[in-house]
């Protein structure tokens, strides 16, 4: 019985603010001054004196913002009897009870010039193009996700544009996207790995770099906090390949060839800087496939600078894939600390290959 003690309510994130009540009194609230509130997870103390015996009332006023808001997930709610969540008294998982209190009246729809061709380039591009740069770096891509396939042509084809607007060939360095949505139990298709891809494929570009961010990203918000780290990536490419830093490792492997030996499949990459390592222990994160295509979870062992990818049951394998998924769970790095880029063996046709 917890009549009387203090206890602590657990919600997840709620989307985008809230003010939440136990049995009519208010124990806490979360609003915009908040970062990234929507993406918080709450947590609230509940004072033992509001704890009555038997039925107790937990009442949350949801204030949302922009697209789809409520509590998040059923495996943030409940409560518990310590502030760290290890002693659940209570699970609050399944349906609640709900209304909406007041919806504002629809603003008048005016053209959406964000996605107007040429619109941002004339804005934010083209008045900067008077002045001679060293380099750029870059940011972006969680918008082309659905259309992976036409980024292979239009990331390019952007640098090239800008590399003529003003007259030479400056270093481009881009940050590919990092892990991000709820993590996937079985191998499958995914949209953020297709841009990955096509994020990799531009490095074909002279005078580009790469900085992969596969293992700082959060599952719950699509803008990381650690900038720091990206930043760190971004720096080593200038300092390697700008600031005569050219013994400095300024990249994590990248995968360069494959070769089939009997049912397994040997990895061979570039960027292996003083050796692979598998932060962490065991490798996790590659897939096998046979002609079925289907890929399952293979196993992966470190042998010099390859990694040897097999499965007991995939005894005629063609294909390996590393990474492949919003928010993969992998661990290759090299001995630099430096995570290896996700990529695949084979060219299957992928999920956005007709989006354009």
């Amino acid at each position: 019985d917890s009549a009387g003690k203090d206890l602590y309510l657990h919600l997840g994130p709620v989307d985008d603010f809230d003010v939440t009540y136990f049995n009519g009194e208010k124990i806490g609230q979360t609003g915009s001054e908040t970062p990234s509130a929507w993406a918080v997870p709450r947590k609230y103390k509940i004072p033992g004196r509001f704890v009555k015996k038997g039925k107790n009332c937990i009442a949350i006023r949801v204030f949302d913002n922009f697209g789809d808001g409520g509590v998040g997930g059923e495996d943030g709610l409940f409560i518990s009897a310590d502030e760290h969540g290890d002693k659940v008294v209570e699970k609050l998982s399944g349906n609640w009870k709900f209304k909406v209190e007041y919806m504002l009246p629809p603003k008048p729809q005016l053209p959406n010039l964000f996605w107007v061709p040429s619109c941002l380039y004339n804005a934010m591009i083209a008045p900067l193009v008077q002045f001679p740069i060293t380099g750029a770096i870059w940011y972006q891509g969680e918008a082309n996700t659905d259309r992976a396939y036409q980024y292979r042509k239009l990331f390019p084809d952007m640098i090239k544009s800008w590399r003529k607007a003003w007259g030479y060939d400056f270093p481009f360095y881009f940050v590919q996207l990092a892990n991000f949505q709820k993590v996937k139990l079985k191998p499958s298709d995914s949209s953020w790995a297709e841009l990955r891809e096509a994020q990799t494929m531009t490095l074909s570009l002279p005078n580009t770099g790469m900085a992969v961010t596969i293992d700082i990203g959060e599952a719950n918000d699509v803008h990381p906090k650690n900038k720091q780290d990206a930043g760190k990536r971004l720096a080593l490419n200038a300092l390697a390949k700008v600031y005569g830093k050219k013994e400095m490792v300024y990249s994590g492997p990248i995968y360069e060839s494959m070769n089939i030996k009997d049912n397994k499949i040997v990895i061979k990459f570039t960027h292996v800087g003083g050796g692979l390592w598998a932060k962490g222990g065991e490798l996790k994160g590659f897939a096998i496939a046979g002609e079925d295509k289907n890929f399952v979870w293979a196993d992966a062992v470190i042998k010099g600078n390859t990694v040897v990818v097999s499965n007991s049951e995939v005894m005629k394998p063609l294909a390996v894939r590393y990474a492949w998924a919003g928010n993969p769970v992998c661990n290759l790095f090299n001995k630099e600390g430096l995570p290896a880029s996700p990529f695949r063996t084979d060219n299957w046709p992928g999920i956005t290959e007709d989006n354009f």
